[in-house]
């Protein structure tokens, strides 16, 4: 037990976090570090990420690299995931993850949808430099390949200029 003096209508109540929309956004990497499996055989590099512009500017996304996993494809996935990182912030060669910090890039975002035992969370299932010179690597459970499909009009990212 702890003892509090705290007055409850002085202070409004912290809302559920809702989950932010499919769609491509502005972000950089915040954070970073290795963190066991839970079954503690293997690390992943855990990731947080901050939305820099737009509706969602301020929130957050979190990502997880099984850098080390028994699960071979795991690995690879994880591998792909890091070297699209890598190729969108200009860091080619890292030795430490504070390289990849405060790097802008186009993270693109999906909603997983709730199931029984889960409520609806977002995933990242890509990431692009901003200037999109490079065709990116997008990151799926089928696997990672080239990203060129093509996106409805309405859908351009704002930072994006439109061809003349």
């Amino acid at each position: 037990m702890a003892q509090l003096s705290f007055d409850a209508t002085t202070i409004a109540p912290a809302e559920a976090f809702a989950v932010i929309p499919a769609g491509q956004y502005l972000a950089h990497i915040v954070a970073s570090e290795m963190r066991a499996t839970k079954d503690g055989s293997g690390q992943y590099l855990w990731l947080e990420l901050d939305i820099l512009e737009g509706e969602q500017k301020g929130r957050k996304l979190w990502d997880r690299l099984n850098l080390e996993n028994a699960n071979e494809k795991a690995v690879e996935i994880a591998q792909r995931a890091l070297s699209a990182i890598c190729h969108a912030t200009g860091e080619l060669r890292v030795k430490d993850t504070e390289q990849l910090h405060f790097k802008p890039m186009i993270v693109t975002v999906r909603v997983r949808p709730a199931s029984d035992q889960y409520a609806a969370s977002n995933e990242i299932r890509g990431y692009e430099p901003t200037g999109g010179a490079a065709a990116p690597v997008v990151v799926s459970a089928a696997g990672p390949w080239p990203a060129q499909v093509a996106k409805p009009a309405a859908a351009v990212a704002p930072w994006r200029k439109k061809a003349s």
